[in-house]
């Protein structure tokens, strides 16, 4: 068994997180972009080249 340490990691475009490797992306690593179905819908929201946004529950004064 392969520890979580060993596995290759990719970083998230939407979110700008790391992600590692899972046994549902086997086949298809090489096009994963996204570390969450979540991240993948927010793609279409925002504009690219846009900065990852900035934590949502800091209010602005």
């Amino acid at each position: 068994m392969r520890r979580k340490a060993d596995l290759p990691q990719k970083t998230c475009v939407a979110c700008g997180r790391p992600f590692a490797w899972r046994k549902k992306w086997s086949a298809c690593w090489d096009e994963v972009r996204y570390c969450s179905e979540r991240c993948r819908r927010e793609k279409r929201r925002r504009k690219d080249g846009d900065p990852p946004e900035q934590l949502s529950g800091a209010r602005r004064m």
